[in-house]
């Protein structure tokens, strides 16, 4: 995924119908009011600690991965520290967030590019985040929207499973998804819509039971039962 740029339609033939945009801001709104303190979970002090946390949270709950950095982060603060870690000691720190030796392969070579590339201190544009080994767009926005208040569209599994399910999409492709869902949302907005959708997915529209009988959104949903809002499209 690194390295590939988008493109937002803004010409009549591709833009998004206006309903479309309209229905995607009006979702946005209700789910602003349901989690008026929606946020990202994971415990940082700053941009290197949320870019690690990040990489660790892949198929890993924000949960355990915020349990295992305070011990990683008090041996290896920054990038330097990092770059020139033991990956067997790297690899026993994080290996309660699953999947550690290829996490440990991402932390050691995103360190050394942080250190050899941007002088220790981690880029604050997508363009050299996604250079780092082991970064996607996913992680360089969570990165950028939170750590640096640069507005991006964070497209994991909830992100990715309610846009389609709330037929803002229809795309399975993580960066397509992002494209489209950018052209709904006023930018501005980006970096709040992410966590307010997860926020959701977590705990209302989950993936194999999504509760769509005490859904606050279920009106605006077009996979809801009984529903009866028109994709437009």
């Amino acid at each position: 995924m690194a390295g590939r740029t988008l493109t937002i339609a803004t010409d009549a033939q591709t833009a998004p119908p206006v309903a479309l945009v309209r229905r995607a801001r009006t979702i946005n709104r209700a789910l602003a009011e349901v989690y008026p303190d929606a946020h990202c979970e994971l415990d940082y002090r700053n941009p290197f600690e949320l870019l690690v946390a990040t990489v660790l949270s892949a198929q890993c709950t924000d949960v355990r991965v915020n349990q295992v950095t305070p011990a990683l982060f008090a041996r290896y603060p920054d990038a330097a520290t990092m770059a020139s870690a033991d990956r067997d000691t790297l690899e026993e720190l994080i290996r309660p967030t699953g999947f550690f030796r290829s996490k440990a392969e991402s932390l050691l070579g995103l360190s050394r590019d942080i250190v050899e590339r941007f002088g220790g201190v981690v880029p604050g544009r997508q363009s050299d985040l996604v250079t780092l080994r082991g970064v996607g767009r996913k992680t360089a926005n969570v990165v950028l929207g939170n750590a640096f208040g640069i507005p991006g569209i964070t497209v994991d599994t909830h992100m990715g499973r309610l846009a389609r399910r709330l037929g803002l999409t229809v795309n399975e492709d993580p960066v397509v998804v992002e494209r489209d869902l950018m052209a709904l949302i006023e930018r501005r907005e980006w970096t709040l819509w992410s966590h307010r959708v997860i926020f959701h997915g977590r705990r209302r529209c989950t993936a194999r039971s999504p509760q769509c009988g005490s859904c606050e959104i279920a009106a605006l949903c077009p996979s809801a039962p009984g529903a009866k809002v028109r994709q437009e499209r």
